[in-house]
């Protein structure tokens, strides 16, 4: 690598950083979430769930959520919008104090304290963990559901 690549990217990369570095947590906290809660007993929920839409066994195709996007009244997606924002400001709010933990069991106390915030987020905003969980795997592989959610938080972010 020459000296001019090195020095470009030495350049460049604090910046990359500092605009990635809010989405790279999000991302991560949202993993997070998805490996303590165990999406798997989430699925297997002895209740039947409002938003879950039965599909012949034909049509099913793992990893996808069961919800019909044409059906979710938009009092759901409010309420996602604003569990959503809320997971996120949790996670936002306490992105250095995660980077900077000492220990990995510091780094892990956190990450349960926020695990614990997001869920209280959720039930406030009146969900389910998993039809939050639903509802955000949708909008990440749906396209419409996704400009829809999106339209949602914006109009969220501008009123606030």
């Amino acid at each position: 690598m020459t000296a001019k690549i090195q020095k470009f990217i030495q350049h460049q990369f604090p910046q990359f950083i500092s605009k990635k570095l809010p989405q790279f947590l999000a991302i991560f906290g949202i993993i997070i979430a998805l490996c303590f809660w165990g999406i798997g007993s989430a699925i297997a929920s002895d209740a039947p769930d409002p938003l879950t839409v039965p599909s012949p066994p034909s049509e099913a195709t793992p990893n996808r959520p069961t919800l019909d996007t044409n059906t979710i009244p938009s009092a759901k997606v409010s309420q996602f919008v604003r569990a959503y924002l809320q997971v996120l400001r949790q996670i936002e709010g306490r992105e250095q104090e995660l980077l900077s933990a000492p220990t990995s069991l510091e780094s892990q106390r956190i990450e349960r304290e926020i695990e614990s915030a997001s869920i209280n987020a959720i039930a406030q905003a009146g969900l389910t963990k998993q039809e939050y969980l639903q509802m955000l795997s949708l909008a990440n592989i749906d396209p419409e559901f996704g400009e829809r959610i999106a339209a949602a938080i914006q109009e969220a972010k501008n009123q606030e």
